[in-house]
């Protein structure tokens, strides 16, 4: 079944949504078009003619919680479609909303039984967030100051500031932006971390909302799939921060920063790239406002809401159609899995 993305204000433009069974059918077949820029969509369900297609594909830039693995383990199936993508010749890129930088999160990827040499490399908030504080060649951030509120992990391992300079504090009235990093914990100066519980952290954004101070988001998921559940990131954080009436420099999807980091990394334009991911919001929004098609993978953060119990269960149509609408997002081809 194909069914129809109309891009707003003009209900004449008509993007394909295709339910495909595996990768195999884009690797192979090659099919992709290029869809232009624009700011809403909305997805309804309707048999449609497929379109004409382009034939030069090259660039695969993959989220990896939700499509690659759980947090815990790989998903059935993915590494050996990482393996066939690879000898077709593909370009693989791993796009993520990691607060970690990238090199981090290569290792547990390899940690995790996924080879490394498959990639031409990793693209991470983190590591955006890194080089830019650290370059300070963005107005921006160079207008930041050294003095932060560090919001960060706790049981999922402290995130180092080494090599940037920075001065961490606890005290809102000596900080001069926050730098939110994880949801568990509070950065100490010695360099430690204080666990916190979320509810304390909000609390604390709202003395800094006060004295408004800006903000960095290392990581702008709202949540993540850990092991078949759901953890709180800090796009939730960030999300409370601008409702504050903060000013948030979000430092990944949904965002065009990490796509075009990753076209520049692969060496091609939004024409030869294709976009994989788990969430509407951030994964597939984010390629639609780069230019790309993308593939939604249904098993990830939103399979509860597709009434999803299982892995690589297909997911009604019309009911992706409704939740893409939702987030204002609209997927070239939808996937149960990232499966051959």
């Amino acid at each position: 079944m194909l069914g129809r993305c109309s891009m707003l204000p003009s209900s004449s433009d008509v993007q394909p949504l295709q339910s495909l069974s595996g990768i195999r059918h884009l690797a192979e077949s090659r099919r992709f078009k290029v869809y232009p820029q624009h700011r809403s969509t909305r997805c309804s369900v309707h048999h449609l003619q497929i379109p004409f297609f382009r034939t030069d594909y090259v660039a695969w830039f993959l989220d990896q919680f939700g499509v690659l693995h759980d947090g815990k383990q790989p998903y059935p199936g993915a590494i050996s479609t990482l393996e066939k993508l690879a000898s077709s010749g593909a370009k693989m890129v791993i796009i993520s909303n990691s607060s970690r930088r990238a090199s981090t999160t290569m290792e547990k990827m390899k940690h995790l039984g996924f080879d490394p040499s498959l990639f031409v490399g990793t693209i991470t908030s983190g590591e955006l967030t890194y080089q830019y504080l650290k370059r300070r060649d963005d107005a921006w951030f160079a207008a930041l100051g050294t003095s932060c509120i560090h919001m960060t992990w706790s049981d999922r391992g402290a995130i180092s500031l080494e090599g940037l300079g920075l001065q961490v504090v606890e005290n809102v009235a000596e900080a001069e932006f926050i730098l939110a990093h994880g949801t568990e914990a509070l950065g100490q100066a010695s360099g430690s971390v204080r666990p916190m519980k979320l509810e304390d952290l909000e609390k604390i954004l709202e003395q800094c909302a006060a004295k408004r101070i800006p903000m960095v988001v290392a990581n702008p998921d709202f949540v993540t799939v850990e092991a078949r559940a759901l953890r709180v990131m800090p796009g939730t954080l960030a999300s409370k921060y601008e409702k504050l009436g903060g000013d948030v420099k979000w430092m990944g999807k949904p965002g065009k920063i990490i796509y075009e980091a990753a076209m520049k990394m692969a060496d091609v334009d939004a024409s030869d790239s294709i976009a994989v991911g788990d969430s509407l919001h951030h994964d597939i929004k984010g390629a639609n406002a780069v230019g790309i098609q993308s593939a939604f993978i249904t098993c990830g953060i939103h399979a509860s809401e597709l009434g999803l119990n299982s892995f690589a269960e297909v997911a009604d149509l019309s009911r992706v159609s409704a939740l893409a609408s939702k987030y204002s997002s609209c997927p070239s081809y939808v996937l149960p899995s990232f499966t051959w």
